[in-house]
């Protein structure tokens, strides 16, 4: 694994920065003893090897400490900003751009998927993707182009960004 120093930031705001910090605080302590107390309860109960109930409780247990690890990691890596409504790109904003030549319009969240919070209506891309890396710090208005997964060369104008406020 590479050092802390040497792995991309996570954009996030002040708001989205401290609900993170909350939940792993929650999770650290009363949450987490909970599903303690649900495994002790469970392993109680007898027999391991037909116990649904311990079982399911050692799932969630993983799963939490798994959410756990995620979040400080996150939260070592983090870069809290307020974005500028000032028609540049940058992580934080929804950008609408469109294909070279189309007249459809695609938009997405440029930043960390955490940002969105429960809003799963729109998509999400990195400023480590190839399009997000491409358009990242360019106006609005400006064309731009990215090599896409597959090696092909895509063109796509930047229509509109501003802030995301979900």
């Amino acid at each position: 694994m590479t050092q802390s120093s040497e792995r991309e930031a996570v954009w996030l705001t002040q708001a989205k920065y401290d609900e993170l910090k909350a939940e792993l605080e929650h999770l650290r302590g009363p949450g987490r003893q909970e599903v303690v107390d649900k495994v002790s309860a469970a392993r109680d109960e007898g027999d391991l090897k037909e116990n649904g109930g311990y079982h399911a409780a050692r799932e969630e247990l993983g799963k939490i400490d798994g959410r756990i690890a995620q979040l400080e990691d996150m939260l070592q890596r983090v870069q809290i900003g307020e974005v500028a409504d000032d028609g540049i790109v940058e992580p934080g904003m929804v950008v609408t751009y469109r294909f070279d030549g189309d007249q459809d319009t695609e938009t997405f969240l440029l930043g960390a998927r955490e940002m969105r919070g429960d809003d799963d209506q729109i998509e999400v891309y990195s400023p480590q993707s190839p399009l997000g890396s491409a358009i990242n710090g360019k106006k609005v208005g400006a064309t731009v182009e990215y090599q896409a997964p597959n090696g092909s060369t895509i063109k796509v104008e930047i229509v509109d960004a501003k802030p995301y406020t979900g």
